[in-house]
């Protein structure tokens, strides 16, 4: 197999290598907001992709590791990625577009409900605010087809 050179993209996904803390917010029960801390390392995979592996406490208390990856493909000219946590079964596959800003990817995926029924449409938006913060918003599609977020985190590096 010819090696590709590594493009603007690949280059571009490099700006996630390092370690991270990171704080998350989402509502609670009684309508406030939770506060959840966690920490990240992302490192490179070669020169074309980039893996986030992350572990933080959960809702109800615990931990959890979720592990992301980030990528692109030059034959289709679209970043790719995937994202699992070891608080549940469901591989996300994601279909990633990078706004003309050039610093915000939205990621694209269907997955469970978490009404546990049936599947659901996410969008995670991860948006690169410098070199060293970064944000990570989720949001579900409601049937009315209206985007409701309902987890942001901040990301602050550490170190590289």
């Amino acid at each position: 197999m010819e090696m590709i050179e590594p493009t603007e993209e690949h280059r571009w996904l490099q700006k996630f290598v390092g370690d991270w803390t990171m704080e998350s917010r989402m509502p609670g029960p009684d309508g406030k907001d939770e506060v959840f801390q966690g920490r990240e390392t992302v490192k490179a995979v070669g020169p074309y992709w980039v893996q986030c592996l992350g572990t933080g406490e959960m809702p109800g208390g615990g931990e959890a590791t979720m592990v992301l990856t980030l990528g692109y493909n030059v034959r289709t000219k679209r970043f790719v990625g995937t994202w699992m946590g070891s608080m549940m079964t469901e591989l996300w596959v994601y279909d990633i577009t990078r706004e003309a800003s050039g610093n915000v990817l939205t990621m694209a995926v269907e997955g469970p409900n978490m009404s546990g029924d049936g599947t659901a449409l996410y969008r995670d938006v991860i948006e690169l605010k410098g070199n060293d913060l970064r944000t990570l918003t989720s949001h579900v599609q409601g049937p009315d087809g209206n985007w409701t977020p309902f987890m942001m985190a901040t990301y602050t590096r550490t170190g590289t």
